[in-house]
């Protein structure tokens, strides 16, 4: 089971590590040193959530994958991973504004700025629900939990690392190598997830035909 957990490790850490507005944000509070724990708990638990409906979505419709339905899931997997890639390898950081001026933060409004961040991103439902609910829609019930809490815990060392490490990703952030760097290494896994389907996608049409 541990090879499921670490696949689930790598493939939700490879989903999560790209700039974007949670992660920014993510990084503001914590140069500001304010609600720091609290916005990393609710962007991982949230992560947590959203990783393991998707898993048991497609569990619970297991049954209802006949081959050729299983063969259109993984058809459009395929194309949204292609979609993924192609979007990290246009992706071209130039500059990033980091707003951290330190005036005071009510705790309710930052739980509101932490959620909407983390659920109106329409983002996070499709690399959480469903790629890697898609992904592990093959897997049995003891590995997709495996897989999911791999997953989860990427995504919990991940924002705590980035909040409470974020001045010393600050100095880093405005440089356009460091981003490409990362977005090579993102590439690399998901296109060789991408051939994983690929792959299981070929011997799904050889059994129908």
């Amino acid at each position: 089971m541990i090879n499921f957990f670490i696949i689930g490790f790598l493939t939700g850490l490879s989903l999560i590590l790209a700039i974007g507005a949670q992660n920014i944000f993510v990084i503001e509070q914590g140069l500001k040193n304010k609600f720091v724990f609290l916005v990393c708990f609710i962007c991982s638990f949230s992560d947590f959530l959203l990783i393991f409906i998707g898993i048991f979505i497609f569990n619970f419709f297991q049954n209802l994958f006949t081959p050729l339905i299983e063969l259109s899931l993984n058809i459009l997997l395929i194309f949204f991973l292609l979609y993924f890639i192609r979007k990290k390898w246009k992706e071209n950081i130039e500059y990033i504004n980091l707003n951290i001026s330190k005036a005071n933060q009510k705790f309710s409004e930052v739980i509101f700025k932490t959620l909407s961040f983390t659920f109106l991103n329409p983002h996070v439902y499709s690399d959480t629900v469903f790629i890697l609910g898609n992904f592990s829609k093959s897997f049995l019930l003891n590995q997709k939990i495996f897989f999911g809490l791999g997953a989860s815990l990427a995504s919990l060392s991940f924002f705590f690392f980035l909040g409470y490490l974020s001045k010393f990703f600050s100095s880093y952030l405005n440089s356009i190598n460091v981003w490409k760097k990362l977005n090579t290494i993102i590439i690399a896994f998901m296109f060789l997830i991408t051939l994983l389907v690929v792959i299981e996608t070929f011997n799904l049409i050889k059994d129908l035909i």
